[in-house]
Formats: structure tokens, C-alpha cells, sequence
């Protein structure tokens, strides 16, 4: 547990100083090998295109994001566990940093040969409930020529700020509604964890997925 506390504290300094830090070996070998574990037993028509917006105004396009997706729902001990050691950073963050979060929520997202999500954000300025955006890999001997980055951006300007390659057990951690993102298009399949702790707030009609 002092291993995980310092984990979360570290998250905390890097969201309290910079809005967003990059954390390798965040879950370790075994979480790793038993969230793939659990992937690889779902059947392949619970995999379901990637949309984005909210409620009536959700709809797939494939022109900003291809990926596949599956939200995590506690249907086994590798989902129950990754949903408690989140559990865990989420109390350290209200504790520390006074966020009111007050849920999370998270999916599975594969990405086959090709697939990518064109630049976007995750919650508009004051128009959404997430407040919070993880993101975990689960990719093994992840190489530079196998593409499938993370590029991170300012709130204003085009320059890259970060560019993340998907190793497994790095988790990225940023504030939902200040950092423009996108993923590029990988050359072999990319398993992550993609999630966000949410508040309480009834205007969310235009958050993209």
C-alpha cells in the first residue's frame, strides 16, 4: 500500500503543478497480464465502434476515430481490481487537491493496424462532468516504429507538448477540459484502459467520448 500512496501522490503533484503527468510502470506486471487476460476472453461482438458526443448527439465517425471499445463494468477480478486501484488514486485526489470527483468510469479501447483518434478534448470548458482523463497501456515490447503515440497539445497552440508511446503500464493522467489530444495511427494492435473521473453537473450534451 506505501508503494501505491506514493503512485497517487505522484499523480497529484504532477495534476497540481502541470494539469497532466506521464507515468511508466503506474500497474505492474501482474495487473497487466491480467487485464490482457481478461480482454483477450471477451467475445469480439462486445467490441463496439467508437463514437463520440453524448446521449441523442452520439454517433461513430470514421473520418476522427476508428477504434473499438468496451466499457469496463466489474464483470471480473482484473476489471473489479484496475476500478479499485482507481478508486484508490480518486480518494487520494479529493483528498489532497479538493476536486469534488465523484465517479469514474472507463472502456477498453482497441486499436487494430490503421486505427487512430484525430485531435480532440475530452470535456469542453465548463460544458461537461469530466474532470479528470486516464489513460493506461497494456502493450508489451511496444517499439517506436509501431506508431499508435499519444500527442499531447497546449490549451492554445499546435506545438506538441508530449508524445506518449503506448508501453505497457505507463499511465497518462490530465485534466479532462485543458489538453487537446490525439492518437496515431498504430502499425500493430494497441490495447489501453481509456478513463475519467467524473462530478456532479447536468450540462454535459457535448463531451466528446
Amino acid at each position: 500500500m506505501l508503494q501505491l500512496d506514493h503512485a497517487f501522490d505522484e499523480v497529484v503533484d504532477a495534476i497540481a503543478e502541470r494539469g497532466i503527468g506521464i507515468f511508466p510502470a503506474f500497474l505492474d506486471s501482474s495487473r497487466i497480464e491480467a487485464l490482457r487476460r481478461d480482454f483477450a476472453a471477451l467475445p469480439s461482438w462486445q467490441l463496439t465502434p467508437a463514437g463520440i458526443g453524448r446521449e441523442q448527439a452520439h454517433h461513430t465517425n470514421e473520418r476522427i476515430r476508428t477504434d473499438k471499445t468496451r466499457w469496463l463494468e466489474g464483470d471480473s477480478p482484473a476489471q473489479r481490481d484496475y476500478q479499485a486501484l482507481m478508486a484508490g488514486l480518486q480518494l487520494q485526489v479529493n483528498r489532497q487537491l479538493f476536486m469534488g470527483l465523484k465517479d469514474y468510469e472507463c472502456h477498453y479501447a482497441l486499436y487494430q493496424a490503421g486505427d487512430f483518434y484525430k485531435k480532440h478534448l475530452d470535456a469542453f470548458r465548463g460544458r461537461g462532468n469530466r474532470r479528470l482523463t486516464t489513460v493506461v497501456y497494456l502493450n508489451d515490447a511496444w517499439q517506436a516504429d509501431d506508431g499508435g503515440e499519444l500527442l499531447v497539445y497546449p490549451e492554445k497552440g499546435k506545438e506538441v507538448l508530449h508524445r506518449v508511446r503506448p508501453e505497457a503500464g505507463t499511465l497518462v493522467c490530465f485534466l479532462s477540459e485543458q489538453f487537446p489530444h490525439e492518437v496515431l495511427p498504430a502499425r500493430r494492435e494497441r490495447l489501453s484502459i481509456a478513463g475519467w473521473f467524473r462530478v456532479d453537473d447536468p450540462v454535459a450534451p457535448t463531451v466528446l467520448l
